[in-house]
C-alpha cells in the first residue's frame, strides 16, 4: 500500500511557458521596413507637391517623419528620419526659395520637431525596455510559484499549459497547484477576481492554504474550506489596507487511491471540468452543486459539499479557466470548446504505449515537484453526491492541453484576450488486483 502513495519522478518539461516574456524586446520596425516606409511617404509628398506646384508648402508635411518613426522605429532609425527630413526641407527650400520668414519658420520647426522626435524615441525605448524588465521579472516569479509540469502521482498523470495575458499589469489571476497526499491527489484550478500586483497577495493566500490543507484535511470539503478562510482573512487585511477585497472562482478535485473508478470535486462558482474518453464524446460533467466562490460563502446559508463523479482508469479530466471557454475571434464569436475538444480529442486518438509501463515499475521513485506545488503521499475522500458517469473505456488522450492552447491561439490570432490555464488528469490504471470499473456491469 505504501507505493500507492508516492509519486513517481518525472522530468520538468517546457510543458507551462509562460510564453516568452523572458525574451522579449521591445518591438521596432525591420530596417527593410523602415527604408520603404521613409522612401514611399518622401516620394509621395514630392509627387503631391509637384502637381499642386507648391513644393514648398507640401515639402513641410516630411516634418511628422520623424515623429511617426520616434513612435515605432528604434533610436537609430529616428534619427535617420529627422536627419532626411531636416535635409529634404532644406534642400526644398534652397531650390524654391520664397518669404524668408516662411522658409525660417519651416526650418526651425522642422528641427525642433527632429529633436523632440529623438527625445520621444530614447523615453519610450527606455519605458518599453523597463516594462520588458518587469515581465521578465513576473514570469520569472510565476513560474516558480506554478511549478512545472508534469507531474505523476500513483493516481493520475497531471499535465496542462499556462499563459498569463502579459498585458502591463503583470501578472495573471489563474492559479493551479497539485499535492499528492495521504489522503490522495487533489488538484486546483482557480481564477482571482482581477489582475496585477494586488491579486497577487490572493492567489499567494489561496495556493499557500492548500498546499498547507491538502496534507491536513481529511475530507475535500475541509479543504475547500481551510480554503475559503484564507481568503477571507486575506480581504481583511486588505480592507485594512484599503485595498480592494476580491474572491476566487475554484474546483477542488480529489482521486482516492482505494477507488479505481470515481473522483471527488467541489465547485466553488468554477467552470465544469470534461471528461474524456477515447471510447466515446468528450461530456461536460455537470456537478449539481456548485458553489459560491471562495471568499463569498458568508453570503449564502449553503455549505459547500463534495460530489462524486465517474473516472476509470485510462480516462482524462479536462480542467481550464475562462480564458479557454470565453476566447473570442475577431468577429467576436466565442470559442466551441464543446466542439473543438471532440474533434480535437478524435485527431489525437489512443496514445502510444509509452513511459505508463516503465512509470508503474517506477512506482516507488520519489517525484519531482511538478506543475503545482508540494507532493508527498496519495489519495483521499468523502462521501458525497451523485455525478456523471463515464463513457466507454479507452486510453488517456496525451498532449491534450497542448493541442487546446494551440487551436485557441489559432481561433483567436493575434489577440490573447485573457490568462490561460488548461490542466489534464489521466487516470491511471489500478495497481490493486480486482478493482473493478463502477461503470461497466
Amino acid at each position: 500500500m505504501e507505493q500507492q502513495h508516492r509519486t513517481v519522478k518525472q522530468p520538468r518539461s517546457a510543458a507551462l511557458p509562460v510564453r516568452d516574456a523572458v525574451e522579449r524586446r521591445p518591438k521596432s520596425l525591420s530596417n527593410r521596413a523602415f527604408l520603404a516606409w521613409i522612401l514611399g511617404l518622401t516620394m509621395l509628398v514630392l509627387a503631391l507637391s509637384l502637381v499642386a506646384g507648391s513644393e514648398t508648402r507640401l515639402v513641410g508635411l516630411l516634418i511628422f517623419l520623424p515623429a511617426i518613426a520616434a513612435s515605432v522605429g528604434t533610436v537609430r532609425q529616428t534619427q535617420i528620419a529627422s536627419a532626411w527630413a531636416t535635409v529634404a526641407v532644406a534642400v526644398s527650400v534652397a531650390r524654391s526659395p520664397g518669404y524668408h520668414l516662411d522658409d525660417g519658420l519651416t526650418l526651425a520647426l522642422t528641427l525642433v520637431f527632429a529633436g523632440l522626435a529623438v527625445y520621444g524615441s530614447r523615453w519610450r525605448i527606455a519605458r518599453d525596455s523597463e516594462l520588458v524588465r518587469l515581465r521578465s521579472t513576473a514570469a520569472v516569479i510565476q513560474q516558480h510559484i506554478l511549478h512545472p509540469l508534469p507531474e505523476l502521482t500513483s493516481q493520475v498523470r497531471v499535465d496542462g499549459v499556462f499563459e498569463p495575458l502579459q498585458e502591463d499589469k503583470l501578472f495573471g489571476g489563474d492559479i493551479y497547484d497539485v499535492a499528492a497526499t495521504r489522503y490522495g491527489t487533489r488538484v486546483l484550478i482557480g481564477d482571482v477576481q482581477g489582475k496585477g500586483l494586488s491579486a497577487v497577495g490572493v492567489a499567494f493566500a489561496v495556493l499557500g492554504g492548500f498546499r498547507e490543507a491538502a496534507h491536513r484535511e481529511p475530507t475535500l470539503s475541509g479543504l475547500v474550506e481551510a480554503l475559503e478562510r484564507s481568503v477571507v482573512r486575506h480581504n481583511a487585511y486588505a480592507r485594512h489596507a484599503g485595498e480592494q477585497e476580491r474572491f476566487v472562482t475554484a474546483l477542488v478535485v480529489a482521486v482516492d487511491p482505494l477507488d479505481s473508478g470515481t473522483a471527488q470535486a467541489v465547485n466553488c462558482g468554477h467552470l465544469p471540468p470534461y471528461l474524456v474518453r477515447d471510447g466515446g464524446p468528450p461530456q461536460r460533467l455537470r456537478l449539481e452543486d456548485t458553489g459560491v466562490p471562495l471568499g463569498l460563502a458568508s453570503l449564502v446559508d449553503e455549505e459547500r459539499s463534495a460530489q462524486t463523479f465517474g473516472f476509470p482508469p485510462d480516462s482524462t479530466l479536462l480542467l481550464y479557466t475562462d480564458g479557454l471557454s470565453e476566447a473570442r475571434d475577431g468577429n467576436g464569436l466565442f470559442y466551441p470548446l464543446t466542439d473543438r475538444l471532440a474533434a480535437l480529442v478524435a485527431k489525437i486518438g489512443a496514445p502510444e504505449p509509452e513511459a505508463s509501463g516503465a512509470a508503474e515499475a517506477g512506482g516507488t521513485a520519489d517525484a519531482g515537484r511538478g506543475a503545482a506545488g508540494t507532493a508527498q503521499d496519495g489519495g483521499g475522500r468523502e462521501a458525497g453526491g451523485g455525478g456523471a458517469a463515464a463513457p466507454a473505456s479507452g486510453a488517456p488522450v496525451l498532449g491534450l492541453a497542448q493541442a487546446l492552447r494551440d487551436d485557441v491561439r489559432a481561433f483567436t490570432h493575434p489577440y490573447q484576450q485573457d490568462d490561460l490555464a488548461i490542466l489534464t488528469l489521466e487516470r491511471r490504471p489500478a495497481y490493486a488486483a480486482g478493482t473493478a470499473d463502477p461503470n461497466t456491469g
